[in-house]
């Protein structure tokens, strides 16, 4: 096991910062996943840890040792790429081997690795097929098996599951999950998809602009997320734009308490937190359309101010298109200038908060 240092780091393409004064520490045996769109910095921070990129400042430690100049060959990291990266021109067992060989193993040492790790991965049998006989997911199970032969102390996975399908992405991150808690090794996984980061993460880095927007474990960025990029990033998230005024947001439908400063705040709810119940008002919200997911209904509410809501409700709830109803959070959170100022549940019902809103 190791643990990682990532001080100050930055990365330079011309005048663009693709990673910006970053700093993370990675515990022994941790897996942690760095989570962000597009153009995050997200791969570009995992080639500086595994020396294909270097860094324009910062310091990069792996148990103490500085590597931030040093060649990935000379690095106890091993990398596996979203392309594979696998020779075509030879097997399965010559493609995880040719490390050990690059290291002038013994032929016994080889091969005894080269099974070991092909066993770990679950294609005992295939060691003699070429990589073009082989399905997507078998292919990026060589390319993990080439990277753990050679026993690194890191492990580095760039968006390994991108170009595979939702089942072959579920199934292969569970096992790379027990492979890695088997192991023991310290693991980071770049991904864009935060289902991977949310079921595979003992914390999660979300990454916005080669900056930290949040480091915490999944339920924390899920349940507490810090800045409203996060809330938005990671789930689904409903977002209402208010004020407030005397400590209530005056929002026509939601007038909550609020112990915030007067000003525009932003409102966010998740659909599972928002309730809807019918109404008779001319006024009020209604149903736009009715997602049946089998275990649960999605509903879109139109709010008579043109905004969207989503709300999660019972499979046998029954909503129809062009029903008026009223939404209520169950619990929220308040940004201001994408910073989280109050988190919390109604005290009390909308009724009672209107008659404390200012005339």
């Amino acid at each position: 096991m190791a643990h990682l240092a990532i001080e100050s780091v930055s990365k330079l393409f011309g005048t663009t910062f693709a990673v910006n004064d970053f700093s993370l520490e990675v515990g022994d045996g941790e897996l942690v996943c760095l989570l962000g769109p597009s153009g995050s910095g997200k791969s570009t921070l995992l080639r500086m840890i595994g020396g294909f990129e270097r860094p324009s400042g910062g310091t990069i430690r792996i148990d103490a040792s500085d590597v931030t100049n040093l060649p990935p060959e000379r690095r106890p990291t091993g990398m596996v790429f979203q392309s594979h990266a696998l020779w075509t021109h030879m097997d399965v067992f010559n493609n995880i081997a040719f490390g050990l060989k690059l290291r002038r193993l013994p032929k016994s040492e080889i091969r005894e690795r080269v099974e070991n790790a092909l066993d770990m991965v679950g294609l005992a049998d295939y060691g003699r097929r070429m990589t073009t006989q082989l399905s997507g997911g078998q292919q990026q199970r060589v390319a993990l098996a080439r990277s753990l032969v050679l026993e690194p102390k890191i492990l580095l996975l760039d968006e390994p599951f991108a170009s595979l399908d939702q089942h072959l992405r579920e199934r292969l991150r569970e096992e790379v999950r027990d492979i890695q808690q088997r192991l023991g090794i310290t693991t980071l996984f770049v991904t864009h998809g935060q289902d991977e980061a949310l079921a595979l993460a003992d914390r999660i880095v979300v990454m916005r602009d080669g900056r930290t927007e949040q480091i915490a474990p999944p339920s924390t960025i899920y349940r507490q997320p810090q800045t409203a990029f996060v809330a938005g990033f990671i789930g689904s998230m409903n977002f209402v734009q208010s004020r407030t005024r005397n400590g209530v947001c005056d929002h026509p439908l939601f007038p909550l308490a609020v112990p915030v400063e007067d000003g525009p705040v932003t409102l966010a709810t998740r659909p599972e937190a928002l309730t809807i119940r019918p109404s008779y008002r001319a006024d009020a919200a209604s149903v736009h359309r009715i997602v049946d997911f089998g275990t649960h209904k999605i509903v879109d509410i139109d709010l008579a101010d043109g905004s969207r809501l989503k709300a999660m409700v019972a499979p046998d709830d029954r909503m129809e298109a062009g029903m008026k109803v009223e939404p209520n959070f169950t619990s929220f959170f308040v940004f201001r200038d994408n910073t989280l100022v109050h988190q919390g549940a109604p005290a009390t019902t909308g009724a009672q908060l209107g008659r404390l809103l200012p005339v």
